[in-house]
C-alpha cells in the first residue's frame, strides 16, 4: 500500500481527529471528536476493503454522537446487537471480529461509564482496533491507535492528578 494513497490519507485524517479526541478532559468533547474520527475511519476502511471495520466504524460514529446527549444501557445493548449483526454478516474470518469487539467495548463505555472507567474500557477498544489496523495494513490507523493508547493513558493520569479531583476526594495535599 502506498503511503499517500487516498485510503491512507483518509486514515491520516482519522489520526488527527482521534488524537484530538483523547486529549480532551471533558467527556462530551472526547465523544464528539471520537465520532468525527470514526466517520473518517469508516471511509478509510471502506477504501481498504475492510468492510467489517468500515461498518463498525460507522456504527461507532453514530454511537458517539448519540452518547454526547444520551446515557442509556438499553441503547448500548441495541448498538452492541447491531455490531454483532454486522459481524455475523460481514466478518469472513476471526480477524473481522476485532472491529466488532472494539466497537462493542467502546459502546459499553460511552453509554454506561464516565471518567476513568470509561477511558479504561476505551483503552481495551483501542487495542482491538490496533490489532485490526495492523492486520489490514492501515498506516494511519496503526499510528492512531498507538498514539491514542499513549494519550488516553496520559489523560487518565492528568485526571487522577488534577487538583479538582483531589479536592473532591479529600486527598492529602489537595490544597497545593
Amino acid at each position: 500500500m502506498e503511503l499517500f494513497s487516498m485510503a491512507q490519507c483518509v486514515g491520516y485524517g482519522a489520526f488527527v481527529l482521534g488524537v484530538t479526541a483523547f486529549f480532551q478532559k471533558i467527556d462530551h468533547r472526547l465523544k464528539f471528536f471520537n465520532a468525527a474520527e470514526c466517520l473518517a475511519y469508516a471511509v478509510h476502511f471502506m477504501l481498504l476493503g475492510n468492510f467489517p471495520g468500515a461498518a463498525s466504524a460507522l456504527i461507532s460514529s453514530a454511537r458517539s454522537f448519540l452518547a454526547i446527549k444520551i446515557r442509556s444501557p438499553l441503547l448500548a445493548v441495541a448498538i452492541i446487537g447491531l455490531n454483532i449483526a454486522v459481524g455475523l454478516t460481514l466478518a469472513k474470518s476471526w480477524v473481522g471480529w476485532f472491529p466488532v469487539g472494539a466497537s462493542s467495548m467502546a459502546t459499553l463505555a460511552v453509554f454506561t461509564m464516565r471518567g476513568i472507567p470509561m477511558r479504561l474500557a476505551l483503552l481495551v477498544s483501542t487495542f482491538l482496533w490496533l490489532a485490526n489496523n495492523i492486520i489490514c495494513g492501515s498506516i494511519g490507523g496503526t499510528l492512531l491507535e498507538t498514539v491514542i493508547a499513549i494519550v488516553n493513558g496520559s489523560t487518565m493520569f492528568r485526571i487522577l492528578r488534577s487538583p479538582e479531583r483531589r479536592l473532591s476526594r479529600g486527598f492529602p495535599g489537595a490544597e497545593d
